[in-house]
């Protein structure tokens, strides 16, 4: 079967020996090799189709990501004409790596984008997960131990992908690795782009906070990741495992077999609101993990219930007077947005809060002036 590009094409189906469309008469071959077979995905900005390669005599399969913006605005088809061009160019470089999907074509026909990258056979996470249910503890570690390798390649080369989630994730069929895809929001890091605040680009459920205001960092893969391990942990909503109105995951309580301190520690720290509280670089969390090299190998049925919450085992770190007060702000933040909750679960004995802007400002000046003395002496 041959499937027609032309988006406004009334019947694209079309016999496979065929070079034009029997309907509309267009050219059913792209750069005369590309043959779409049928549409596997489509959004707002184009459309991504299974196809063969025939230039080559096994005729592997491919992937044609056509660029047809259905999006109404200048502002909004430019950014997606940006995104287009720079998945290509993110994929000519990082699709050197085993677990990227390799940019085989880039070009313009017929006035409109195409790319064709490699295809990798197998189902994404979102698909296994409902094919299979909630992953293991064994699932997550192997699932951490392939990508973060991957996310050290992408960091290295300046690019922030941007949009890590379920769907974006591939167990290939033939040696069940893991597949990283779906480069189009990927970001370069370079030059100033750290520091410049832009458009918000992800999944809101895996975004981390920092990038939802438009400032990705590196340390934002890692809270995508760490949101959706714990989404393939307990089959939930990340959006239902985290309680806004204290600034806490509780995702532990959803699991139906219980996983290792370990795991939740780590886990627990790719997964702070805070960037400068959580995991910077992946080389961090291998680093972490490396300290406990057999817990990665351990069966998911052997590993022992939590039994109590897990502590951060973070070294300490000395912060300099700037990021003390970064630190302080968001902590007043906090207590005055935690002031207006009515829904928090309280504690057995509680402890007298202060209740005004004054106070806490006077509470939050002696902690400074404590941990720099401390620091200082």
């Amino acid at each position: 079967m041959s499937y027609c590009l032309n988006p406004r094409c009334p019947k694209p189906e079309n016999p496979g020996d065929v070079k034009f469309c029997v309907s509309c008469g267009s050219k059913l071959l792209l750069k005369e090799r590309y043959r779409a077979i049928k549409p596997i995905g489509q959004g707002g900005f184009g459309r991504t189709f299974l196809a063969v390669d025939e230039d080559k005599p096994s005729k592997p399969r491919c992937v044609i990501k056509q660029f047809y913006p259905q999006a109404q605005g200048t502002n909004t088809v430019q950014k997606a004409v940006e995104l287009f061009n720079q998945e290509a160019v993110q994929l000519d470089e990082l699709g050197k790596h085993p677990q990227i999907p390799e940019l085989l074509a880039y070009f313009t026909q017929d006035d409109r984008q195409y790319l064709v990258q490699e295809f990798i056979d197998g189902p994404n996470l979102a698909q296994e997960l409902a094919h299979h249910g909630a992953f293991s503890e064994a699932q997550i570690w192997q699932l951490l131990n392939d990508l973060l390798p991957v996310l050290q390649f992408c960091h290295a080369r300046q690019v922030i992908h941007r949009d890590i989630k379920p769907e974006n994730i591939i167990l290939r069929a033939s040696d069940r690795k893991f597949v990283l895809v779906d480069f189009g929001a990927s970001k370069s890091a370079t030059g100033t782009a750290l520091n410049r605040t832009g458009t918000s680009i992800g999944t809101p459920e895996y975004v981390a906070p920092e990038q939802i205001r438009g400032r990705a960092i590196f340390a934002s893969d890692i809270y995508s990741l760490g949101v959706t391990c714990i989404h393939l942990l307990t089959e939930r909503s990340p959006f239902d495992s985290y309680n806004i109105d204290n600034d806490t995951w509780l995702w532990q309580q959803y699991l139906k077999t219980p996983v290792s301190n370990k795991l939740s520690q780590i886990l627990n720290k790719m997964l702070e609101s805070i960037p400068m509280r959580r995991y910077q670089t992946a080389d961090q969390i291998i680093n972490d993990i490396n300290q406990n090299p057999q817990i990665a190998a351990t069966p998911a049925k052997s590993v022992k219930p939590i039994i109590q919450a897990p502590q951060n085992t973070a070294p300490p770190v000395n912060k300099t007077p700037s990021q003390v007060d970064l630190e302080l702000e968001e902590m007043k933040t906090q207590f005055l947005l935690g002031g207006k909750s009515h829904n928090k679960p309280q504690p057995a004995n509680p402890q007298p809060q202060p209740t005004s802007k004054s106070q806490i400002d006077e509470e939050l000046e002696e902690m400074k002036a404590k941990y720099l003395r401390n620091n200082n002496s």
